[in-house]
C-alpha cells in the first residue's frame, strides 16, 4: 500500500471527526445513496448534507456519480482501508509498548523488588 501523504491523513480524520460524516459513510457503506436520500435522514437542510458529503468527497473518502440528475454517493474503500491500516499500525505500537511495560513489572516482581 502506498503511503498516504500528512496532508491526506489529517483531511481524512477530520472529516471523519464529525459524527455526521460517520454516519454518513456507515450508511453509504450498507449501499450506495443518492444526496437527496441521505437528507432524508437528517434534521438538517440538503445543503448541510450536501457539504457533509462533500467533505467527505475531499478527503477522498467517498466519491459521487451522476445518474441523470441524481449524485449518487459511494465509499471509496481503499481510502477506508488505509485509514484502518494506519489505525491498526498505532495500535500494534501502543500494545508492544504496554508489553514491553508489563514484562518490565514482571522482571521486576521475579527480582523481588
Amino acid at each position: 500500500m502506498e503511503a498516504l501523504l500528512d496532508d491526506q491523513v489529517d483531511a481524512m480524520f477530520q472529516a471523519l471527526a464529525d459524527r455526521t460524516r460517520r454516519d454518513i459513510v456507515r450508511r453509504i457503506m450498507d449501499e450506495e445513496l443518492s444526496v437527496s436520500e441521505l437528507a432524508d435522514s437528517y434534521e438538517m437542510s440538503f445543503a448541510g448534507v450536501q457539504k457533509h458529503v462533500a467533505v467527505l468527497e475531499r478527503a477522498g473518502l467517498v466519491s459521487k456519480r451522476r445518474v441523470g440528475r441524481v449524485q449518487i454517493a459511494h465509499v471509496e474503500m481503499g481510502a477506508i482501508r488505509a485509514v484502518t491500516s494506519m489505525l491498526n499500525e498505532l495500535e500494534d505500537m501502543w500494545r508492544a509498548r504496554v508489553q514491553r511495560i508489563d514484562d518490565l513489572l514482571a522482571s521486576d516482581e521475579v527480582d523481588g523488588r
